[in-house]
C-alpha cells in the first residue's frame, strides 16, 4: 500500500536570505536520499515557463495555471542544486534579470501563490524531502517531522555573499550588501502572506560562527530518532 504523505518524512529548512539554506538543504538531501525542494525557485520557474509558452505575464489566472502545470525537477547529487524544466537544466536561465522581474510580479498574484502552495506539496515524495524556504514550516508543510530555522548575522550574510560576488568577477560593496539584507529581512518578516518567522516547534541554529560541516551535522543529530 502506498503510504499517505502525512507518513513521508519532510525536514524543513527556513530562513533568511543568505543563511545558508539552499547549500546545507542539498547536502541534507543527498546525505539522506531524499527528494529536495527549492520554493524560491518555483516562482522564477513560473515566470521563466510563462515566457516560454508566450502566456500573458499580466493574467494572473493564467499564470497560475502554468504554475499549476510546472514540470520541475531538483537535483541535489552534483555539487551544486541542477534545476531541470521540462527536463532542460534551466539553472542558470532563470538567473536572469527579466526573469527575475517577472518572478517579483507573479509573486504578488494570489492565485499563482495558491497554486504552487499544493505544487509545493507536491514534492512530498517518498523516501522523504528537504524542503528549502521562508514558510516551510509554517505554511507548507506544518506537520514536518524536523523544522530547521537556520539564520545568521546580517554581516556575516553580506560577507559570504560578497565573497560569492568576487568569484564571479563583481565588485561590490560589503556593507551595501548588508543594508540590503536587513531591509529585505524586515519586509520579509512584515510581509502578511506568509511572514519570516520560527514555526513554534522549529529549532533555531545560528549559523555565524559556524562552518557549513558543523550546521549540517546539527541538522543531521536533529533528524535521528
Amino acid at each position: 500500500m502506498t503510504p499517505t504523505p502525512r507518513f513521508i518524512p519532510v525536514i524543513a529548512i527556513d530562513g533568511p536570505s543568505g543563511a545558508g539554506k539552499g547549500t546545507l538543504s542539498r547536502l541534507v538531501a543527498h546525505r539522506l536520499g531524499y527528494h529536495l525542494l527549492d520554493s524560491g525557485a518555483l516562482y522564477r520557474l513560473t515566470a521563466l515557463a510563462a515566457m516560454d509558452e508566450g502566456v500573458d505575464i499580466d493574467d494572473p489566472e493564467t499564470v497560475a495555471n502554468v504554475a499549476r502545470h510546472l514540470d520541475v525537477t531538483f537535483d541535489a547529487e552534483g555539487a551544486e542544486t541542477r534545476i531541470l524544466l521540462n527536463g532542460r537544466d534551466v539553472s542558470r536561465d532563470i538567473r536572469t534579470e527579466t526573469v527575475s522581474m517577472n518572478a517579483s510580479k507573479v509573486a504578488a498574484y494570489p492565485p499563482v501563490r495558491e497554486a504552487l502552495l499544493q505544487r509545493q506539496r507536491d514534492f512530498r515524495r517518498e523516501p522523504g524531502l528537504v524542503a528549502d524556504g521562508r514558510d516551510m514550516g509554517t505554511t507548507v508543510f506544518p506537520d514536518a517531522q524536523v523544522k530547521i530555522f537556520l539564520t545568521a548575522s546580517p554581516e556575516a550574510r553580506a560577507e559570504r555573499r560578497y565573497l560569492q560576488l568576487l568569484e564571479k568577477g563583481e565588485k561590490v560593496d560589503v556593507d551595501a550588501l548588508a543594508d540590503d539584507i536587513r531591509r529585505r529581512d524586515q519586509q520579509d518578516s512584515e510581509r502578511t502572506i506568509s511572514p519570516l518567522k520560527p514555526a513554534e516547534d522549529a529549532r533555531y541554529l545560528d549559523s555565524t560562527d559556524l562552518s557549513i560541516d558543523e550546521v549540517l551535522e546539527q541538522i543531521l543529530t536533529a533528524v535521528k530518532p
